[in-house]
């Protein structure tokens, strides 16, 4: 990464509380010293800060029907929750790949799972864009199961460092490997008025986007950079003020929601990094082969079940998902974060 930058480009040293307190934050620290602490915030339907629920395992355990001897991918390591309810799954016999693009979260979860008896000689995790899925499938041979959890996870999402999410004040950045490409805040500063416009409409179907898109470029165009996750959610509510149910707070929450998703989508190329990886998929599963895919908005489930749908027509899937499958109410009302979730799933032939 470019350290060299200008001064007036550098990143901002922030001073408020929020990043001072995620880093106190206790379950980051020793989780187990604060579980009665933990357990009222899961109650209430939440996920602890620098916490991660995994979503959907019951389900993706059914039906990827894992067996001992098995060699799997968990293309999307994350938090390894998922990862380790496989590893748990094949009984200490076969393997479990696993990769992870983010290189501030990847040695923390291979920390925790190895502390939880998951070493080398049963699981494999790599610094990978899960793209490079025929990397690992050249190591592994052909795999019996994958899965491939599409989600941004808590910690990312919860540490306003990285800024994903405009309820805390942080740089904007958005990026999923920070050593890698450019932030939103950079990608702002160039992108015309048109693309940023069908940004927010491909990616996040933001129903507002012209007004919005205005809004940004206005700013730009009189010397103001939006570097911070506060200064692009006042734009959006600037933006927004005299639209008619717009400004109302559910309203300009959904909102907010919908350009930063758009804005992460665009600078880690997820769409693009979607489609290479559902083209390879085939060719790395053994036949029989299983693999489920957690979406978690409409374009990421249009693209999976397009291609589902394709390779079936080819006779190269011999079964595919005729609709995806939902978490639970249950669920729902225990994670909010799993309530956009959908469950796809493909069988090789």
């Amino acid at each position: 990464m470019d350290n060299q930058e200008p001064k007036h480009q550098r990143r901002p040293h922030y001073k408020g509380t929020h990043p001072k307190a995620y880093k106190d934050k206790y379950k980051e620290l020793q989780p187990e010293k604060y579980a009665v602490t933990v357990e009222k915030v899961m109650q209430k339907g939440s996920t602890p800060a620098g916490m991660h629920r995994s979503i959907c395992v019951y389900e993706i355990l059914d039906f990827l029907a894992i067996k001992p001897g098995q060699i799997g991918l968990d293309a999307t390591l994350g938090f390894g929750g998922h990862t380790q309810a496989m590893l748990q799954c094949l009984e200490g016999q076969g393997h479990l790949y696993a990769t992870d693009v983010d290189a501030i979260e990847l040695p923390r979860t291979q920390k925790r799972l190895e502390d939880n008896g998951y070493g080398p000689e049963i699981l494999t995790i790599r610094h990978l864009n899960f793209s490079q899925i025929d990397e690992i499938a050249r190591e592994s041979g052909p795999l019996d199961f994958v899965l491939a959890d599409l989600g941004v996870s808590s910690m990312q999402i919860d540490n306003p460092e990285r800024g994903f999410s405009f309820k805390f004040e942080g740089p904007l950045d958005l990026r999923l490997n920070p050593e890698k490409g450019i932030s939103a805040a950079k990608r702002l500063k160039t992108i015309s008025l048109d693309e940023l416009e069908g940004m927010f409409v491909e990616n996040a179907d933001e129903p507002n986007a012209a007004a919005i898109a205005t809004a940004i470029i206005a700013k730009r165009n009189k010397g103001i950079d939006l570097a911070t996750t506060t200064q692009l959610q006042e734009t959006i509510k600037e933006a927004l003020k005299n639209i008619p149910g717009s400004n109302s707070k559910e309203a300009m929450k959904k909102t907010c929601q919908r350009c930063f998703q758009a804005l992460r989508i665009d600078v880690n190329d997820e769409y693009e990094v979607l489609y290479e990886f559902l083209e390879k998929l085939p060719a790395v599963l053994a036949p029989g082969g299983r693999v489920a895919i957690l979406s978690f908005h409409s374009g990421e489930d249009r693209l999976v079940k397009k291609s589902f749908q394709r390779f079936f027509r080819e006779g190269i899937y011999r079964e595919v998902a005729p609709s995806p499958l939902r978490p639970s109410a249950e669920e729902c009302h225990a994670n909010g974060r799993a309530r956009s979730a959908k469950l796809r799933w493909a069988i090789k032939a």
